[in-house]
Order: C-alpha cells, then structure tokens, then sequence
C-alpha cells in the first residue's frame, strides 16, 4: 500500500475518501474521516472539542466543495474523542449503534467538566486523566448532541453511488462499537477497533468480540484502514492488532489461573514486544477487564468511582513502568 505520511490535518486517500489525522495518537489525540461521492458526503466521527472539530471542518471544506454541507454524520462509538464536536454537525442526521447512544446518555460532558474542575480533590485517578486529557482540550463549551438516528446490528447506506456498510461490533472496546466499510474503495474506518502504535484499551469486553472484529476485516478485500488513533494502515496492523489481543489474553489467562491478583498480573506480564507502542499504561484497564471475564462477572467498569481507580492504577503503571508522568500544572 502507498506509505501514507502521519502528519496533522486532512489526507486524500483517493477515490474520494479522506483521513483527518492527529498525531501523535495518544489519549485524545483521534482521527476521523470522509466518504464523498458527487454531492454527497458521509463524516465519520467528530472530535474532542469544538475547536479541533471546527479545525477538522474548515480543512475539510476548503478542500472537498462537497464537504460544504455534511448531511451525514456516523459515531462509531462513544468516547468524547470521536461525538463532543456534534453539536457543530447538529444539523445533519448523526447516525450510531444504539447502544452507543444509551453510553452517551450515562456519560455526558457535563460530568467530565465537573471532574476535571475538580480534579486535585479527586484523587489520583483524575489528576491522571488531568495530565493526559484535562489540560489539552476545552470542553465547558460542549453541548451534549445526541445522535438522531439509531440502528442495531448493520446499517446500509448510500454515499453517492458509493455503498457504505455501518457494521456493528461491539461490545469491543465500548459497548457500541461501529466499523464503517467501503468496498468498492477497499477502505475500512474503524473507529477505535484499531489503534496503530499505540496500546488499546478494552474498556467493555469481551475480547474476543475485538478478535472477531479484527478477523471480519480481514476476510474483506481490505487495502486500507483508517484507525481511531495513529497512522493508517493496512492489513499488517489489523494482525498486528489480532496478535496483542492474542498474546495479553493468553499471558492474562495464565495468571488468572495461577491466582494473581490483577494488578500484580498487569505489572508482570512482559510487553517488549510493544515498547514502541504508546500508552502502555493500558495493560492495566485490559487485564482487570480480562479477569472479569475469566470469573464471570460483569465485564465494563461499574462506576465512575471504579474508572477513577483504574486511571490511578495506570497512573501508579507509567510512573512505575514508564519513566513517570508530566507533572499537572498548579
């Protein structure tokens, strides 16, 4: 596949797909894209406040005349990175899985606001999400937008004379995950079922669910993927992505069985073979997931108290593992 440079901004994939990239990937720090066939156009994903989206909107409209109206838009899932620029978009149908919209109803910018506000009286969990979120994006400007059109399982749409396929997944990483497929342009955008050069997180489960994901993609005629986070890629990092999965669950399973509990799991298993990887402080949400779903229990987190211990687990990780972390502004 043509070497697609990672830079910040709008990329011509061809054909008229685009990529909007975001260097360097890491929380936050997403990707999104456009389908444009004629007149017509499909935006995948919004961004993590209303002036990165309004950036993402004015590259894209400058460039592709088409983009001027945006009558479409998809959320692949609920993460603020990926629906908190909706409301710029509020006058197109914002189309999701429904169960990504029940997510966005629990988890609103309301609440994030009020954490990050209060972020040194919280505890370690939220100065974590302080230092690796908090400081880099607004978000008291965001007005919860909803998505106006909900679907189950698979959704078929037109773009143009372009067949688009929205293809539920998860649960995977959240509850809703949605692929968004173009066949004839061997293209898929996969929203965050595929990281590149960076740890994922399983925050909802199974994974094996993501397993399968990864799998369907690669049974397609796939020539290029668009991931949620970092540079696009092919079918190399969706079996990149499928071996992470593979190693941590089996490395996960035996200390499970062995009776580890799962944050000494987290700081044994060996991951030299990610070093390279942004984020590695994930491994900690991925194994209590994965302990959860080996002893039957319910598998997301329960509660923002229980989130908050995990971002404080994986800040205990970086600090541990990582060469700390950037000290909060004061």
């Amino acid at each position: 596949m043509q070497s697609w440079q990672y830079t910040k901004g709008l990329h011509d994939l061809g054909q008229g797909l685009w990529a909007y990239l975001q260097p360097d990937g890491s929380w936050g720090w997403s990707n999104a894209g456009l389908v444009v066939d004629g007149d017509q156009t499909l935006l995948v994903d919004t961004l993590f406040d209303l002036h990165l989206t309004a950036d993402m909107l004015g590259a894209m409209r400058a460039a592709v005349p088409a983009a001027k109206h945006i009558p479409r838009v998809v959320n692949t899932h609920n993460n603020g990175d990926h629906v908190f620029g909706n409301q710029l978009v509020a006058d197109a149908e914002i189309i999701a899985s429904r169960a990504c919209a029940e997510e966005m109803e629990q988890r609103r910018p309301e609440g994030l606001v009020e954490m990050i506000r209060n972020w040194r009286t919280l505890g370690p969990g939220a100065q974590f999400f302080y230092e690796t979120m908090g400081r880099n994006f607004k978000f008291d400007d965001i007005r919860h937008t909803p998505p106006t059109r909900l679907f189950d399982g698979r959704l078929d749409l037109k773009v143009g004379d372009k067949d688009v396929h929205l293809i539920e997944v998860g649960p995977a990483h959240t509850r809703g995950d949605v692929i968004v497929w173009v066949p004839k342009d061997r293209t898929v955008f996969t929203g965050d079922i595929v990281f590149m050069n960076g740890h994922p997180i399983l925050w909802a489960g199974p994974v094996d669910n993501w397993i399968a994901a990864l799998d369907l993609m690669m049974s397609w005629d796939v020539q290029t993927v668009v991931p949620g986070h970092g540079p696009v890629t092919d079918r190399s990092g969706l079996q990149g992505l499928r071996d992470y999965f593979v190693y941590i669950r089996d490395e996960t399973r035996k200390r499970f069985d062995a009776g580890m509990g799962p944050e000494e799991a987290a700081w044994d298993i060996q991951m030299d073979g990610w070093s390279h990887w942004l984020d590695a402080e994930r491994i900690v949400v991925n194994v209590h997931v994965l302990y959860r779903e080996f002893s039957g229990g319910e598998l997301a987190p329960r509660d923002e108290g229980e989130v908050l211990r995990l971002f404080a687990l994986m800040r205990k990780y970086r600090c541990d593992k990582c060469g700390g972390v950037h000290n909060p502004a004061t």
